[in-house]
């Protein structure tokens, strides 16, 4: 099957679900004076070009997690064209809705390639999906004064134009599109329901496991800046930091992630969440995510948003970090989340009144899943039912067997039920071989309801706080986050 676009025709390969178009680039290489610079629209090329295989992958640090890069790995492709997406459709000649979904990975790695997010299931079900590569940690995120910021973001606005304006050709509708994302990318999604120019572009929006507060005032990105530049030892411009030799530059980037995030370093206060990621600046971003939703001023387009009810239990059970924690760390690790002048002492005394069997490991989850994650998603679905807008809201609650029952409804573990690809490698550690598949038909089947017709099939988040909990026996439960509202009450987060 061939499909012409403005930029020449690409050849796509046939898959159970319909057609797959793979590694096609929506924008030129970020190589040379474009690594540093917006976007730039795709060269034309002649001939037919193959498109049945993914293409290159964005230059990222590798993951400072062996245990993650065993259980989570980022496919790596060489090659300069990484600014691609891939499509699978039902056919070319239909008008689908269209699903674009933005990988997680904390802003640093990840690829739109990886192999549980094939969209073959949703092309089988009648939408167009579509995964996309953007720049990651420096080369998308970190602020330079010779650079344009948010280049990341840049890149998602420019792959979303692409799909606006050549997605008619693979079958889908322009007007009907839904971006999506998780972790980091759904941290990438609430941020653009914040950006005017990315208004227009996508009628619905879904955010798995990432909410609005991951951004950067410009004082804590020229922190980064700085930090980066002086471990290198170069002036904090893209110009200097180009010069460096790719390997060099990635140590330095995990070197400098690792001292900020540490809870050692005296900076490491103001980088609780993430080191690289959005900056709140000039007409891109011009109000923090939070505050535009609380006043009202997002993209008014259809919602749906959740939580993993363990989420942190990925950073612990496998990691070994379960069976060295002490009331000692349990102490230090809850001071550093909830910030000076909040008694943190009380903070877990709080946790372990509500969860009086819990080892120190089950109350560190629990007050980190709801510090990162869950107390934020509260926040941000109540101020935008306050501001009239609709949300719908899940609680992935389905917990594997693995790690003796200790990883729990971990970050990440809902993926492959969303995308219905269990059978993947991608992941089957942590879910185990049995990942029951009647849970991932009935949510890969309200992914495809909300993309359609913006309803998966359970009630929108209103004054009765009705929210789905997705589980081997699904249902609609009543203020499911009002512990973690509690808990965290009046606390910056």
């Amino acid at each position: 099957m061939d499909v012409t676009t403005r930029q020449g025709t690409f050849r796509g390969t046939p898959t159970a679900g319909g057609w797959a178009f793979l590694g096609i680039p929506y924008a030129e290489a970020p190589v040379g004076a474009a690594r540093f610079d917006a976007p730039r629209p795709p060269r034309r090329h002649d001939g037919l070009v193959d498109a049945t295989t993914f293409g290159p992958t964005v230059s990222t640090p590798p993951q400072r997690s062996a245990v993650m890069d065993e259980l989570l790995p980022d496919p790596r492709r060489p090659g300069d064209d990484s600014l691609n997406l891939n499509i699978w459709t039902p056919g070319v000649t239909g008008s689908a809705p269209v699903l674009v979904f933005i990988h997680g990975g904390g802003f640093a790695t990840g690829a739109g390639s990886t192999t549980a997010f094939d969209g073959t299931a949703f092309a089988r079900d009648g939408v167009v999906a579509v995964t996309i590569n953007y720049r990651l940690a420096v080369e998308g995120f970190a602020l330079l004064p010779d650079a344009p910021a948010n280049r990341g973001l840049l890149d998602m606005i420019a792959a979303l134009e692409w799909v606006r304006d050549e997605i008619a050709r693979f079958g889908g509708d322009p007007s009907r599109v839904t971006i999506s994302g998780e972790s980091a990318g759904g941290m990438a999604v609430c941020v653009l329901l914040a950006v005017p120019r990315a208004r227009g572009l996508f009628r619905r929006a879904i955010a798995q496991s990432g909410t609005a507060h991951h951004v950067h005032t410009v004082e804590h990105a020229e922190v980064v800046a700085a930090e980066l530049a002086a471990e290198l030892g170069v002036e904090p411009t893209a110009a200097a930091i180009a010069r460096v030799p790719v390997d060099v530059l990635h140590k330095a980037t995990n070197l400098v992630i690792t001292r900020l995030t540490s809870g050692q370093d005296p900076l490491s206060a103001d980088f609780r969440r993430l080191v690289f990621q959005p900056v709140v600046e000039g007409d891109l971003l011009p109000v923090h995510p939070y505050s535009a939703a609380v006043a009202g001023d997002v993209a008014d387009v259809d919602l749906l948003i959740g939580v993993n009810a363990d989420e942190y239990g990925l950073f612990v059970a496998p990691t070994g970090l379960a069976d060295g924690m002490s009331e000692e760390v349990l102490a230090a690790t809850t001071a550093r989340v909830v910030g000076p002048g909040v008694d943190a002492a009380a903070m877990v005394e709080r946790y372990r009144t509500r969860m009086p069997e819990a080892t120190h490991a089950e109350l560190f989850v629990a007050l980190q899943s709801d510090w990162f994650c869950v107390a934020p998603t509260d926040r941000l679905v109540e101020a935008l039912r306050d501001a009239g807008r609709t949300a719908h809201v899940y609680e992935f609650a389905w917990r594997p067997a693995t790690y003796d029952g200790r990883l729990g409804a971990c970050h990440t573990l809902e993926i492959p039920f969303v995308f219905d690809t269990l059978a993947d490698p991608w992941g089957i550690a942590l879910r185990g071989t049995d990942a029951p598949q009647e849970l991932a038909d009935e949510m890969h089947a309200a992914w495809v309801a909300f993309v359609r017709d913006g309803d998966p099939g359970w009630p929108a988040y209103g004054a009765d706080r009705l929210v789905r909990r997705l589980d081997l026996a699904s249902e609609t439960v009543t203020d499911p986050l009002a512990p973690s509202r509690e808990a965290w009450a009046g606390i910056d987060l």
